[in-house]
């Protein structure tokens, strides 16, 4: 019989000195791998989101889905017995997490050079909105400022109208992300080095990276993209349609599926010279939603996702955050998660763990998230009874 497997991260300690959203996302991924994430919190007031609406029974709804089964310690830095207490910590830990502007830790005595040469294997992690570096390191951003430097508000929102800014907060998410992908790097190799290292995310530099088709086209053509509503720059169709009742999306990325929503819609055009190949499809963009709409306004939405879905064309009903919540292929994914409720306290609802990985066990719930200072006993226990090597 084989032996149950540990989670990738297990033994992994964090130190998790951010707040807000980039940060904290960073460290949930890495506490759903299985690292022990540790909040170190201002004394008082905490994690900005804890005062983030909706709220239910006085506490946070957004804090709870982003920081639950964390622990939570408030310290304050520049006070002698917290910081003796944050060494110890130091001491303890594989990785540090921190957002403040760029030279804040080194001023409270605990930059990465001070710390890597007092803890070499100490992997660093700073995201910040511009980066350690750079003629504006030291300015600060929030999600809109990067989404609107970055260009990404320049091609969202619809033709003609004026920049939107995309509804999830992809600033800070796509940074966590990153930073989460080179903390794990740093750990990999620090198996082989002994060492750890400094990762150093912008937001700024997040937006950017994610734009393929934007970046291409300017590179290309000197000439950059507007927005084009849902409609995809450079594929077609690849768009929203109306149906008799309301919308769904068509992703035909290729002539062979184009080739396919021709016959399920009864259109005879996979041999019409406008919209025989892509280019030619994008030339004539608006031309062919008209043509797919004449036909698709006469059924609703559930008739024609039958029909693309039998035909294998890749399709979908445009759904709100409560239908998505009760979709069943999301849910068979366990991608919604009660956070379960302290003693006497409220209940939650988070994400689940999009990282589906064997010997990773689902979880029927997330752990609650924690109140201030609220683990500040039990981790100072845990620095007693077990103390660094």
């Amino acid at each position: 019989m084989t032996a149950p497997q540990a989670a990738p991260l297990a033994g992994i300690t964090v130190l998790d000195l951010t707040h807000v959203l980039a940060g904290p996302f960073c460290s949930t991924i890495l506490g759903d791998l299985g690292a022990r994430i540790i909040k170190v919190e201002r004394p008082g007031t905490g994690d900005d989101t804890r005062a983030f609406p909706p709220f239910v029974a006085g506490e946070s709804g957004y804090f709870a889905a982003l920081n639950a089964g964390k622990r939570s310690i408030a310290l304050d830095l520049k006070a002698a017995e917290d910081r003796m207490i944050f060494d110890r910590l130091l001491a303890r830990a594989d990785v540090l997490l921190e957002n403040f502007r760029p030279g804040v830790m080194a001023r409270l005595g605990y930059g990465w050079e001070v710390l890597h040469a007092r803890h070499p294997r100490l992997i660093y992690g700073a995201v910040s909105g511009f980066g350690q570096t750079g003629p504006e390191a030291g300015k600060p951003a929030y999600d809109m400022v990067v989404q609107a430097r970055g260009g990404v508000m320049s091609i969202t929102g619809e033709e003609g109208g004026p920049p939107a800014r995309v509804g999830a907060s992809i600033g800070d998410i796509v940074a966590g992300m990153y930073l989460a992908q080179g903390v794990l790097a740093a750990l990999f190799d620090r198996e082989r080095s002994g060492e750890g290292r400094m990762i150093d995310v912008a937001m700024l530099d997040a937006q950017l990276a994610i734009q393929e088709h934007s970046l291409a086209i300017t590179a290309a053509t000197g000439t950059p993209p507007g927005p084009t509503g849902a409609r995809h720059p450079t594929i077609t169709p690849f768009s929203t349609y109306r149906a008799a009742d309301g919308f769904f999306v068509i992703a035909a990325g290729n002539d062979a599926l184009f080739a396919r929503l021709c016959a399920a819609l009864a259109l005879p055009l996979a041999d019409d010279p406008r919209f025989a190949t892509n280019a030619a499809r994008c030339e004539n963009v608006h031309l062919l939603k008209r043509l797919i709409e004449a036909v698709t306004l006469g059924n609703g939405v559930a008739h024609w996702i039958g029909v693309l879905e039998a035909a294998g064309v890749p399709t979908g009903r445009v759904q709100d955050m409560a239908e998505a919540m009760r979709d069943p292929q999301i849910l068979a994914r366990n991608m919604v998660l009660p956070v379960t409720a302290r003693e006497g306290g409220p209940g939650f609802t988070a994400a689940g763990n999009p990282i589906k990985m064997t010997g990773l066990p689902e979880a029927a719930a997330r752990a609650p998230a924690p109140t201030l200072d609220g683990d500040r006993a039990a981790i100072l226990r845990w620095l007693e009874d077990d103390p660094p090597a």
